[in-house]
């Protein structure tokens, strides 16, 4: 009987990722990340010669090149917990930043569907981060890109008409445990969104020395009820392609 225990710190070093289903030489070494595997195709629609390399489970994975720089777009799915497997997997396959560009609710009245919001940092109201560092632990994005995400979504939002906000969201767990008496609490602290991602993808890059940001469209705002689920949602989508073309040019101008 094989009494072993498994060091999960050295699965997937060499060949395709478990879950991700990507090997080194795949995937570029910046990775945008939707939540929703059907908006990789949104990205591979601005990229050149994309090519689609894997598709597992709710991580799709399509790689191509803007102004000539491989780029990597993986879909995380919902939450921190697949958030998190997929930033390991693709960083042993040879990532080494991650955008996350993804959909989130406004909690401040002055913030319009649409909108854009660069994210300072995550409250951490998840399980899986607490996996990984005590609660004290802040899930912060790397500076250095952050203000570079800022910049760029500054100047296209003066170019092409949109509105972009900065500040700290928070990360939450359960769509549907979120009450107006949560909401509440969530905005007289002054965040200014809450998604469902971002704090695993922050606080796994510090972990593992790579570099991470987010730059979110508005899909709602909480407090105002200007809210739409289900149907079309127009202001929307069009967030979505202001957040992946501001993405794809910090990650140029940067040299990821």
């Amino acid at each position: 009987m094989n009494t072993e225990l498994v060091d999960k710190s050295v699965v997937g070093t060499t060949g395709p990722q478990y879950h991700v289903g990507v090997a080194a030489g795949q995937i570029s070494e910046v990775v945008l990340m939707p939540g929703d595997p059907f908006r990789v195709q949104l990205i591979a629609d601005r990229l050149e010669d994309p090519v689609e390399v894997a598709h597992k489970r709710e991580y799709r994975t399509v790689t191509g090149r803007y102004k000539g720089r491989m780029i990597t777009a993986c879909s995380s799915g919902m939450g921190c917990p697949s958030t998190a497997i997929g930033v390991e997997e693709l960083a042993r396959a040879g990532a080494k930043a991650f955008i996350r560009v993804g959909s989130t609710a406004a909690l401040q009245p002055h913030i319009g569907v649409g909108d854009l919001i660069v994210s300072e940092g995550s409250y951490r109201n998840d399980g899986t981060t607490a996996a990984y560092v005590p609660a004290g632990y802040p899930a912060v994005p790397d500076l250095e890109l952050t203000s570079m995400l800022k910049q760029v979504a500054m100047e296209l939002g003066e170019e092409r008409g949109f509105t972009t906000h900065t500040g700290i969201n928070a990360t939450d767990d359960a769509f549907y445990a979120e009450s107006p008496e949560w909401i509440a609490k969530l905005s007289s602290m002054g965040l200014t969104n809450v998604e469902m991602e971002s704090s695993a993808m922050f606080v796994v890059a510090r972990l593992r020395g790579l570099r991470a940001g987010m730059v979110c469209a508005v899909s709602g705002n909480l407090v105002t009820g200007d809210v739409v689920y289900g149907g079309a949602n127009e202001r929307l989508a069009n967030g979505w392609t202001q957040s992946i073309d501001v993405a794809l040019e910090a990650a140029y101008r940067l040299g990821l």
